[in-house]
């Protein structure tokens, strides 16, 4: 049994590993090639794994390790804060894909309880599928990343509800208002737990394994915190899936979250596949090819059917017309906890064996459609959301408030912010700090209408279309920021901006160095990228303690800048700078002296009276690469000394701006 068990397993890694590296040879997602690993290799197949139910206990960890990731990289504020969208997004996407889905298979014939359980199945998108491709492509914090997200959670709440409701839709059971206050009672504790663990329990529990200082402690305390957390919330009715989630959450509100994602990412990398496999061991081949037609109907059917729900169920939150489209492309799909209901369909009758291959065959569709669609739901969007399709129709126009209308023509040499999120409101800050007018443009409904009562001057609209920025005079602005967390919304942002104006600076937020090339090449004057610049600070800092000049610190810095960020990709590179271990260790500097100045340049220290005029005392002297450490009063001071002071930081600043 282990023999065989070890074989499968062989086998499944072994094609996986062929597959998954043909299809990243034409750059294609490698969820794919994981799904087709499973035709292949399932038994509907080749039939080369036999243990296919020790296959699917073995994804089920998967799917929870991948759940337990995400809730570690989100927060519970961060939750809190899509609290809309779980809530009232997902009742409404589940709400109206069950009554939609519904009233189509009744019109077949089914009885009202086979077709509102049909409903169910297809309300539910793919969590693990979806997740994992934004997560890839950095869009998990995007708005639509953000929807989807809380429409997933919502759709993971309410697949336990749908479980109870069953056997009622089957006729075999009438006490549902016992079940549901039973599961109402049991979530209230747990959340009511979470809290408690994520506030006290938890963090403290983490420190004293960290304080060991033992990495295998630390992974099996991670995985048995994720587990038991799991276990708990299955075990009071709710979705292992969901626990790990909370567990997540909980962990997430320590100090330890970062280090344990590192250290569970490998297992959920490798979980998650074997899930991504059995998905694909589901598919009948032959009664696909036999029903292939009525099967790429169907799925093509979900996919508008699904994909408009969504996006109605976006826009009733208020969103623009972009976000609600790539919401409602990236949850079109069938997801992994249908096939969990549907088993429970099958064993209450609600469907039959034929019904059920169907509904395999298209979920498994619509799944392997998911990176296809996601990749090109951009262009699709634009297509939908173009100016013409807005003329011919007059649909999903964005307009600027209109209480904004008289305000726009105030503005003159003005600085655009778009996106307020943490960067944005400091850029907003600062330029309030300097008085330099701005305008700031942002398309959450709720910041705009908090700010707005603030006194701030920011509109609700989505930069990405050119009515919008002609709303704020961009062609009058001098500087645009673009501080937003979608790397696909910012390139079409860019290219908007640069059909309005060729003259405006672009300032741009980035995640990530590899994405400077291509938004300067479409029209950026200036990408800065997080992952680097706190590396730029904190060394700039290591500089400055060990007594590096200023202007060597800058220009070290605005060479870094100058190319790209490539002296920290090739640390060869990295130019020499001086040590200066002969300074005793203690608060203190080095300036360049610049300036031409006849005041400070060709003076001695006593005619310069450094001490009394600028209260600060001159330690050594570096000259032409000769340290002076005993400096006398009579020593002159000459222009290009590096000069090692000691005093407080007024006055070395009013030192410094003397004599550079």
């Amino acid at each position: 049994m282990h023999e065989s068990l070890f074989q499968d397993l062989l086998v499944l890694l072994g094609f996986s590993v062929i597959v998954v590296f043909i299809l990243q040879r034409f750059k294609l997602p490698s969820i794919l090639g994981f799904l087709l690993t499973g035709v292949l290799i399932g038994p509907y197949g080749l039939s080369l794994v036999k243990g296919v139910h020790q296959v699917e206990t073995i994804s089920e960890i998967g799917v929870i390790l991948l759940l337990f990731v995400i809730g570690m990289e989100l927060s519970i504020k961060q939750l809190a804060s899509i609290r809309k969208t779980v809530f009232i997004g997902g009742f409404i996407q589940v709400g109206l894909t069950v009554v939609a889905t519904s009233m189509i298979y009744k019109l077949l014939g089914r009885s009202w309880g086979e077709s509102v359980f049909v409903g169910f199945l297809f309300s539910l998108s793919s969590t693990a599928i979806v997740l994992k491709i934004l997560q890839e492509r950095n869009e998990i914090s995007a708005p639509h990343g953000r929807n989807a997200l809380g429409i997933l959670i919502f759709q993971d709440i309410i697949v336990v509800p749908m479980m109870l409701v069953t056997p009622i839709l089957a006729g075999q059971s009438t006490n549902l208002v016992v079940s549901i206050s039973e599961l109402l009672i049991k979530s209230v504790l747990v959340v009511i737990g979470t809290y408690i663990s994520a506030k006290y329990i938890v963090p403290r529990f983490l420190y004293l394994i960290a304080k060991t200082n033992s990495k295998e402690l630390f992974l099996l305390a991670t995985i048995t915190l994720c587990f038991a957390v799991a276990y708990i919330t299955s075990s009071a009715g709710l979705s292992l899936a969901l626990g790990a989630f909370i567990a997540g959450l909980i962990i997430s509100e320590s100090d330890y979250s970062h280090q344990a994602t590192g250290t569970i990412l490998p297992f959920r990398e490798l979980f998650t596949s074997f899930f991504f496999i059995s998905v694909g061991m589901l598919l009948d081949l032959s009664f696909f090819i036999k029903n292939a037609t009525v099967i790429l109907l169907l799925a093509l059917g979900v996919l508008i059917i699904k994909t408009a729900i969504t996006a109605i169920a976006t826009a009733s939150l208020k969103y623009p017309p972009r976000t609600v489209f790539l919401t409602g492309f990236a949850l079109f799909q069938i997801g992994e906890f249908s096939f969990i209901l549907s088993k429970v369909g099958i064993e209450y009758k609600l469907l039959s064996p034929e019904i059920n291959q169907y509904f395999l065959s298209v979920s498994i569709i619509t799944m392997l459609l998911t990176p296809f669609v996601i990749m090109y739901s951009e262009k699709i969007t634009a297509l939908m959301i173009s100016s013409r399709m807005q003329k011919k129709w007059g649909i999903l126009r964005v307009q600027a408030p209109k209480k904004e209308q008289g305000k726009k023509h105030e503005l003159d040499d003005h600085l655009v912010i778009i996106g307020y999120g943490i960067n944005g409101t400091n850029v907003a800050k600062a330029a309030q700090y300097a008085k330099i007018p701005y305008v700031i443009l942002e398309l959450d409904a709720e910041i705009v209408a908090r700010e707005k009562k603030k006194g701030e001057h920011i509109i609700y609209g989505d930069a990405i279309h050119s009515h919008i920025l002609e709303s704020v005079h961009l062609n009058r602005a001098r500087v645009v920021v673009i501080a937003i967390s979608d790397p696909q919304a910012t390139k079409a942002i860019i290219s908007n901006i640069r059909d309005i104006s060729q003259s405006v600076y672009i300032i741009v937020r980035t995640r990530y160095v590899k994405e400077i090339a291509p938004l300067t090449a479409l029209g950026a004057d200036e990408v800065i990228p997080e992952e680097f610049e706190t590396s730029i600070e904190i060394f700039s800092h290591v500089l400055h303690n060990y007594l590096v000049p200023m202007d060597e610190i800058e220009n070290f810095i605005d060479t870094i800048r100058a190319n790209d960020y490539k002296l920290f990709r090739s640390p060869n590179k990295l130019p020499r700078t001086i040590s200066s271990t002969r300074i005793p260790d203690f608060k203190i500097t080095c300036v360049r002296l610049m300036a031409d100045s006849g005041d400070i340049i060709g003076k001695t220290i006593s005619e310069v009276d450094v001490r009394k005029n600028f209260g600060i005392n001159i330690l050594a002297i570096l000259r032409k690469g000769k340290m002076i450490e005993s400096v006398s009063p009579d020593e002159k001071l000459i222009q290009n000394d590096l000069v090692f002071i000691s005093g407080d930081q007024e006055n070395i600043e009013q030192f410094y701006r003397a004599v550079v």
